[in-house]
């Protein structure tokens, strides 16, 4: 498999790893979280503040362990090794809970179930299931994320146009540089419902688990936010918070 960036990430986090205590915490009051918020509707920036599913869960959650959310910003491929580095405490960016990334990190309880999905212009009738992504078309895909692994691993007759930030793959399909833009199924059906150009194949390619990361070996963080996830699940907190950013889906 072409793992080259995606595994240079996970080699920078490990060397990383080797030299840092696992005993590492967040403060007693302060939860630093850092996110790529190019991700709507998980997490993006709107009248100049951060919102969305996944920034609203944190801070509900930050509420339930009484602790003020401090947020980082960071390029989504710079997570993982900006966590380990002990920029922040959380990385919390509509992460897929994969072996990879369980390698050098540790994962909360996941919070929500979503997977990679195809995103294409209405008028082209030539891709209208995953099978359609044959030799000779342009797909692309945001740096640092799984996309790019599937898509090398599983069409690899396919040309991968990479990029660093999720709004410059759908502008390229929107333009026609791209046949076809793979992404997290919920930001392709946000941006497919503010752009009558585009569509979602019905078909996904797969199924992932969401969850928030940590640095490995920080039970007692993980322990704190599990509990706080099920108060809110138990409170009708993370229900409401579905129905608003998903229409009340899981």
């Amino acid at each position: 498999m072409k793992y080259s960036r995606l595994l240079g990430a996970f080699a920078t986090a490990l060397t990383l790893l080797a030299f840092i205590p696992l005993s590492a915490n967040a403060t007693d009051d302060v939860l630093r979280v850092g996110t790529d918020a190019t991700f709507p509707p998980m997490e993006f920036i709107k009248d100049g503040q951060r919102t969305g599913f996944d920034v609203e869960l944190i801070e509900a959650l930050g509420k339930q362990m009484n602790k003020k959310v401090e947020w980082i910003d960071i390029g989504f491929k710079g997570l993982i090794p900006g966590l380990i580095s002990k920029r922040f405490d959380v990385a919390a960016s509509a992460i897929y809970m994969t072996d990879e990334r369980r390698k050098v990190v540790d994962f909360t309880d996941s919070y929500f179930r979503g997977g990679l999905a195809v995103l294409v212009l209405k008028d082209d009738k030539t891709i209208n299931s995953p099978a359609d992504l044959v030799a000779g078309k342009k797909v692309s895909a945001q740096v640092g994320t799984k996309s790019i692994a599937y898509l090398q691993e599983h069409y690899p007759g396919v040309k991968v146009v990479e990029v660093e930030k999720n709004q410059a793959m759908f502008d390229l399909l929107t333009i026609n540089r791209v046949n076809a833009a793979v992404t997290g199924r919920p930001a392709a059906a946000e941006f497919a419902r503010v752009e009558p150009r585009v569509r979602v194949l019905d078909e996904g390619l797969t199924t992932e688990l969401y969850g928030f990361a940590m640095r490995k070996g920080d039970t007692d963080l993980a322990v704190q936010m599990n509990a706080a996830l099920q108060t809110l699940r138990g409170n009708g907190e993370y229900a409401a918070l579905s129905e608003k950013w998903f229409g009340a889906q899981e």
